[in-house]
């Protein structure tokens, strides 16, 4: 493949897939400014805690990790549900600094982390079938007490799809939700901070252009190993909207880099047809906050106020000069959010319990 083509395709299927191609040089230009960096010593990527292994029925293998408070105020579980071409390790700060608020668990989705994939007999990776899996992880770890889910991006994708499939799990078992930097429908519409044409193509061109290069480990080993400046471009672009840590960045592009393009390119054409808008009204009457970053090229904040507009009552933040990648980038705003959804979470508990 020479160098004219590969850029081509690449910035197609890496536009749509949220900079998840080219993002190891990231490593290799920011690794050098660490020393100067307040995050700098920041142990990312190394909080963890005993594994529980959920099996779904094609196979996949999903890794989950419970951290169990010092101190249990009541019953309480919090599931954080990771993005696309992330896993559960995006969740840092939240799993630092949060482990006051009850059991925190964290689970890498089917292909991602240390999540295997399914038999490809049962056809591909699909949103709806990460719906199927995050009810698995629900009755393996958290089959009593009130439930708090967050999800971003696919996460929260994950988590309509649960809505859709189980609403009678909503209001009851699953008390609170969080959804940052998520769309409930018309991603393919999503202009990714180009002009109109070029977006078009990018939908277009991304999906065919991911499945092949899955298919070449010549393309597979560039975009991994390659350090070049579209990489660079595409991961400061497309997961912050303002100057981050050095060391934010270099995570991010390892979590980026490490999962696999066939896992990228199985589920990128579900992402056009996601359309879970309907699922929306078993979000009616739970304890709900929604949040995104004004800057957010891949969910922009016009989807989440669509999804506000079909949810009343929910709490909506926007938050200003930040990209996708908010629960990194804007740690502090977003952990204060989730303890105020918690607290109300637990208030509403409480008075179903004394009426």
């Amino acid at each position: 493949m020479t160098r004219s083509p590969w850029l081509a395709v690449g910035l197609g299927a890496a536009l749509a897939a949220g900079a998840a191609l080219g993002v190891a040089a990231e490593r290799v230009v920011v690794g050098r400014s660490l020393r100067t960096d307040p995050e700098g010593d920041e142990p990312f990527g190394t909080l963890r805690s005993p594994s529980v292994q959920v099996r779904a029925a094609d196979g996949a293998i999903l890794h989950v990790e419970v951290d169990e408070p010092l101190i249990a105020v009541d019953d309480l579980t919090i599931i954080f549900c990771h993005g696309y071409c992330l896993n559960l390790d995006c969740w840092h700060y939240q799993r630092r600094d949060l482990r006051s608020l009850g059991r925190l668990v964290f689970w890498d989705q089917r292909g991602h982390g240390r999540s295997t994939r399914g038999s490809v007999r049962y056809g591909a990776d699909t949103i709806e079938r990460l719906g199927l899996d995050l009810e698995l992880v629900l009755d393996a770890v958290a089959p009593d007490g009130p439930v708090v889910v967050v999800g971003h991006s696919m996460g929260g994708m994950t988590v309509m799809a649960l809505a859709g499939q189980r609403p009678d799990l909503f209001g009851t078992r699953v008390r609170g939700v969080a959804l940052l930097g998520t769309s409930a429908s018309g991603l393919g519409e999503v202009m990714l901070g180009l002009p109109a044409p070029a977006a078009r193509i990018a939908h277009r061109l991304a999906p065919v252009a991911a499945a092949v290069l899955a298919r070449t480990d010549s393309a597979q080993s560039l975009a991994r190993d390659r350090a070049n400046d579209l990489g660079l471009l595409l991961t400061r672009t497309y997961s912050f909207g303002s100057s981050v840590s050095p060391a934010i960045n270099a995570f991010t592009a390892e979590m980026l880099a490490s999962t696999p393009l066939e896992v990228m390119a199985d589920i990128l054409p579900s992402f056009e047809q996601h359309d879970a808008v309907a699922s929306l009204a078993a979000f009616h009457g739970v304890e709900g906050l929604v949040m995104v970053g004004t800057n957010d090229l891949l969910t922009p904040a016009s989807h989440s106020r669509e999804i506000v507009r079909h949810v009343p009552g929910v709490e909506f933040v926007e938050l200003p000069d930040t990209g996708h990648m908010l629960m990194l980038e804007r740690y502090p705003e977003v952990n204060a959010h989730l303890r105020a959804l918690v607290a109300r979470v637990r208030a509403s508990v409480a008075g179903v319990a004394a009426s």
